[in-house]
């Protein structure tokens, strides 16, 4: 039987049980950030210090988690947020041999060894690197996390509404570079 966020949480408030309250909430929220933060940041290694980097940062900062918001939409921002700020860094490293940042992540994706899709996983991967990053972090939140547009709304900061026409829009770039991979 899987631990529910409230038995974590009061695990997480007492001293004696800390740690195990940590590995519990590890064990419950580790694969599905992974495949989260995998999706922004596209290659296998990246992911892994990203994640590594989150858990670190949700270890220092438990205790000021307000429970104002469900524990894993508050996870989810931590990921996405620390996936943003690694995906700058690596841009800004780049930045000298590639402007288009498209270009930048079909590239990780094809340099990536781990990624095993194949040909129409690979398409959907590539269409949704061309998106710009917010309606790429709603796409994947939406689509693969199937988070309701309010938990999204939790992670992201951002109203409802807009959360809607991002999702709208990337769902018609996806259709569009479909078809126009299709006539090639």
């Amino acid at each position: 039987m899987e631990i529910s966020d409230q038995q974590i949480l009061s695990l997480l408030q007492n001293e004696a049980s800390y740690e195990r309250g940590f590995r519990q909430l590890m064990s419950k929220y580790q694969e599905r950030l992974y495949w989260h933060i995998r999706r922004v940041v596209f290659e296998h290694d990246d992911a892994n210090d990203v994640i590594q980097n989150t858990f670190i940062k949700v270890y220092r900062s438990i205790d000021r988690f307000e429970q104002k918001s469900k524990l894993y939409t508050w996870l989810y921002r931590i990921a996405t947020n620390e996936a943003i700020t690694f995906l700058n860094k690596k841009k800004r490293n780049a930045a000298a041999s590639i402007d288009d940042e498209a270009s930048f992540l079909s590239n990780q994706l094809e340099a990536d060894s781990y990624f095993d899709g194949d040909v129409a996983q690979r398409r959907l991967q590539k269409a949704i690197a061309r998106l710009p990053e917010k309606q790429r972090l709603v796409f994947n939140l939406r689509y693969f996390e199937e988070m309701t547009y309010q938990d999204i709304s939790d992670v992201l900061d951002t109203s409802v509404g807009a959360l809607k026409a991002s999702y709208h829009h990337a769902v018609k770039k996806i259709e569009h570079y479909f078809r126009e991979v299709a006539s090639e």
